[in-house]
């Protein structure tokens, strides 16, 4: 086995060392066929595996009516040999076994019988992890960054959430729109109802931008039903914490961009409606884990923010004056009660002596990942780390809601990089919370709101790099693509009046925007099912095609709130009722007693 281990690990050296010779040698003829300096062609095989067959066809183009056969005759002699190097499939050597194959597949059969027995325990504490616009290709599509980021080939690598044992499908419609915004979405799966897009906690009666249709309408979240049931309840974000998925948790508006009240019209201030930010401290008072951005939106109108005093478009925006951070820290004065703004403050607070905290991080929405300042800004791990250790000491148990926001906003902008990176970092908050819970009294649940019009394809090979291209040129204008697409979008770009060449950009760069059909400005939200995880008590009950406002009755089913109590008494570990095993014997003694 030692000598095995051995030769295949000369092979593989090997093999590198020639398919770098072969690739030199491809730029070199490459170059002098088309009579460019070598300088120019360098970068062109950088990311070899997916371009061999490109090159072939680009020298093959070039050479077509040149004098030059003798050139051509030894490149596709070297091409010849490259790629019969090459040949040997590129996975695992152990995937060429069949028994590998049967003995993963009888693994995942075992694991599927034991979930015959159900977890029917109730619920002592409920977390809903939301990916905004993570649909079902964003997922494998990180699912394979993941891997890679690993040195691996990534197609077979497993998301935290993949390990869950119960999936759904959500149907994300709005009321009133096929494909759905963030808003309409929000109040579906946080409380239970269905509404129009663009609106906030208030049933589809109520209209967009309407400030008069909103008194009657409200509708009450899942946080709420945790909270009037004595649980600790928390948000974090990686958006800001008045933004449209978070916001449906506290607020009832009838526009999600009423983020304080300098963005709101002033019939509607005259109406009586309240911003966004100013319902998040007044209609559920106390709630103990409020993590993301957002500062500006609690200053008074030209308060400098503290992070980023020079910088005005950053200044706070309330045109009633109030500071709502200090509202709030007077209000819990006498508490164990914590306002934080930077990293190193949230990490140097011991949860055991912490009660509430209120962390705002950024003046708007959070970096994006990739970008972000380590020194000053936490993860979105960091974040539900601290959030789960401080929430878990009340002992009736926990609500908490936790979204990647910005997994959306990667693929408005066309950059799918982010979003991708968002995604997997969201995939290690998962997995933190898995460590610090147990599927014992913690239904956890793993969904996304809607989609977006994502996708990667183009028979790329096993282990290609998910930001990479696609190993053919197009047959209709003879250039490379990327795999990784998208149908709309800021990344449609004309040439000459010819799509744009990506081989002539560096497509791998963190803020490259992928080629769409399409040309917007900010690229859509797909309207197709999204996908529901769950693991923990009653997870059972999230499986099959759902409407997306079906997964707080679930999850409030499985924790004994909200409308759903009937059956509690009747829970093995449920405080509300008495275990069944035990009631005969209380019978008994209450008979000897009187």
């Amino acid at each position: 086995m030692a000598r095995e281990g051995l030769w295949m690990v000369l092979t593989a050296l090997f093999s590198g060392m020639f398919l770098l010779l072969v690739l030199a040698l491809l730029c070199f003829f490459t170059c002098r066929l088309a009579s460019r300096p070598l300088q120019a062609c360098s970068a062109e095989v950088s990311d070899p595996s997916p371009r061999l067959w490109n090159v072939r066809f680009a020298v093959g183009k070039m050479a077509h009516g040149k004098q030059e056969t003798w050139t051509v005759a030894v490149l596709l002699i070297t091409l010849w040999l490259a790629q019969d190097a090459l040949g040997k499939p590129q996975f695992p050597e152990q995937e060429k076994d069949p028994t590998f194959w049967n003995t993963w597949a009888q693994r995942s059969l075992r694991s599927a019988l034991d979930l015959q027995e159900l977890n029917k325990n109730m619920a002592k504490n409920l977390i809903l992890f939301l990916g905004d616009g993570m649909g079902v290709p964003t997922i494998t599509a990180a699912r394979i960054l993941k891997g890679q980021l690993l040195g691996q080939p990534g197609e077979e690598t497993q998301l935290e959430m993949d390990k869950f044992p119960y999936v759904a499908l959500s149907k994300t419609y709005n009321t009133n729109a096929q494909v759905p915004d963030s808003a309409g979405t929000a109040t579906a799966y946080l409380c239970g109802v269905k509404a129009n897009e663009g609106t906030l906690g208030v049933s589809a009666a109520a209209v967009r931008s309407q400030c008069n249709t909103t008194q009657g309408n409200e509708v009450t979240s899942i946080l709420r039903w945790a909270k009037d049931a004595g649980k600790s309840v928390g948000i974090v974000t990686t958006t800001r914490v008045n933004h449209a998925t978070p916001s449906a948790a506290y607020a009832h508006c009838v526009d999600r961009d009423w983020y304080s009240d300098g963005e709101m019209p002033q019939d509607a201030l005259d109406t009586g409606c309240k911003d966004i930010a100013r319902q998040l401290f007044e209609n559920i008072p106390n709630i103990d884990v409020i993590m993301g951005g957002g500062r500006k939106y609690m200053y008074p109108k030209n308060t400098s923010d503290v992070e980023y005093p020079m910088d005005k478009k950053l200044n706070g925006t309330r045109r009633d004056g109030r500071n709502l951070v200090q509202e709030w820290e007077n209000r819990m004065k006498g508490k164990r009660a914590h306002y934080v703004w930077n990293k190193s403050s949230l990490l140097s607070l011991n949860p055991s002596n912490v009660d509430c905290i209120l962390g705002l991080f950024e003046p708007a929405d959070m970096p994006y990942d990739l970008e972000r300042n380590q020194d000053t800004d936490p993860s979105l791990t960091e974040m539900v780390d601290v959030a789960n250790n401080i929430l878990k000491k009340n002992p009736n148990g926990f609500y908490l809601l936790v979204e990647g926001g910005r997994i959306d906003h990667g693929h408005h902008d066309g950059k799918a990089k982010h979003a991708l990176y968002e995604t997997v970092e969201m995939d290690r908050a998962i997995g933190r919370a898995g460590l610090l819970t147990s599927t014992y009294d913690t239904l956890t649940v793993v969904t996304a709101d809607h989609s977006h019009v994502f996708n990667f394809g183009g028979y790329t090979p096993r282990g290609n790099t998910i930001f990479g291209l696609a190993p053919m040129l197009s047959d209709i204008d003879q250039k490379p693509f990327t795999a990784i697409l998208y149908g709309n979008g800021p990344g449609f770009k004309l040439v000459n009046g010819l799509r744009e060449n990506v081989s002539t950009v560096n497509y791998e760069e963190n803020n490259y925007q992928a080629q769409s059909a399409v040309p917007l400005r900010m690229e859509t939200h797909g309207g197709e099912d999204v996908a529901i995880f769950a693991k923990g008590p009653m997870a059972h009950l999230l499986h099959g095609v759902k409407e997306q406002n079906y997964i707080p009755h679930a999850m409030a089913y499985a924790a004994c709130i909200g409308q759903n109590k009937d059956h509690c008494r009747f829970y093995p570990n449920s405080a509300l009722g008495t275990k069944p095993t035990v009631l005969p014997a209380l019978l008994t003694l209450a008979w000897m007693v009187f």
